[in-house]
């Protein structure tokens, strides 16, 4: 739920509110063929490093703007903070970390450890793991945080398009003459 929400909303609002329509666009299919081919694969190797890698850097601001966003709207802030400084940086993806630990501090569970995927068994950090385990009940609370998380977002996106495109009073009085 942390990684799409920076992903699939927080990231593209960026580069929308960066770059307008292309920037939004250029950011999912940069995501997109991220997860198509960037994964470490025989058949994709020589190829996804780079998708992977790009996707890396431009998702960079999104994540960090979703990590700070889930801090302030999630209900404990303080452990938001505490998990994305100490937990964060210990992920081995460098944007789900801040997002996934920011999301488990807000919501004070416990994230990572050995999980399975398609059978592969993988060893992860445990994201804040003074956190509780997580439970069926956590499921409606982290899509609550989603969505304000993207409210944020597109506030604070909408707001600095808008803002971005006036230019200050001098500039204004310039243009006028």
């Amino acid at each position: 739920m942390a990684e799409n929400t920076s992903d699939a909303v927080v990231g593209a609002l960026v580069w929308g509110a960066v770059a307008g329509v292309p920037g939004l666009v250029g950011f999912r299919a940069v995501n997109t063929l991220d997860a198509m081919v960037g994964h470490k694969s025989a058949r994709y190797r020589r190829f996804g490093w780079a998708a992977a890698r790009l996707d890396d850097v431009a998702g960079w601001p999104g994540a960090r703007l979703t990590a700070a966003l889930a801090a302030l709207a999630g209900p404990d802030p303080r452990g938001a903070w505490r998990a994305w400084r100490d937990d964060g940086g210990r992920h081995p993806s460098p944007n789900a970390g801040p997002v996934e630990a920011a999301f488990a501090g807000a919501l004070g569970v416990r994230l990572g450890g050995t999980l399975a995927y398609a059978g592969r068994v993988e060893h992860r950090p445990v994201l804040n793991p003074g956190g509780r385990p997580v439970a069926a009940a956590d499921i409606p609370r982290a899509i609550r945080l989603s969505r304000q998380v993207s409210a944020l977002a597109l506030l604070t996106t909408v707001v600095a398009r808008s803002g971005a495109g006036r230019g200050s009073g001098a500039d204004q009085e310039r243009v006028n003459r």
